[in-house]
């Protein structure tokens, strides 16, 4: 999948994962994409329960060998 910038989120644990993310849609446009890598397993639920609050749209969610990729699309203000 295409996107617009890349956040690497390995080896940190909750919540630092959804703090680089917020940090990160904080840099791009409404509607881009936002790849992010993660090592963390409760990353998986973490981004389902932050996209679900915060509106902004996951995409996609792949897992190949415990490294968890997620495809987050920034809303529309």
């Amino acid at each position: 999948m295409e996107f617009d910038q890349e956040c690497d989120a390995r080896n940190l644990n909750c919540p630092l994962p959804i703090l680089r993310c917020k940090k990160s849609l904080s840099a791009i446009e409404a509607k881009q994409i936002l790849k992010i890598t993660a090592t963390d397993p409760g990353s998986v639920k973490d981004f389902q329960a932050f996209c679900k609050q915060t509106g902004h749209e996951l995409l996609q969610m792949d897992d190949e060998d415990s490294i968890f990729t997620f495809y987050i699309k920034k809303r529309a203000d």
